[in-house]
């Protein structure tokens, strides 16, 4: 999901971090004050932590952080109407 991101907005660093689980685990690790794994931060706001997120949510959040206009809702396949 970054790297797409990455490359649509040119003017935003996209940094990724993986680790392995039990260096998030550790009181080291807590003392850093950064939020809890798995999480995604723009700029300085943690958007969520602890749980996944999807791309549009993130793409909103980078639109907002860059001053641009957010994307609006994506269309909807056949399927997905039929069984909404």
């Amino acid at each position: 999901m970054m790297p797409r991101l990455g490359e649509k907005y040119k003017d935003i660093e996209i940094e990724v971090m993986s680790k392995p689980m039990a260096e998030y685990q550790n009181d080291e690790y807590f003392e850093l004050e950064l939020p809890i794994a798995p999480a995604v931060m723009v700029a300085d706001e943690i958007v969520v932590e602890g749980a996944g997120i999807s791309q549009d949510k993130v793409e909103k959040i980078i639109c907002r952080c860059l001053g641009i206009i957010e994307p609006g809702p994506k269309k909807k396949g056949i399927l997905a109407r039929l069984f909404k």
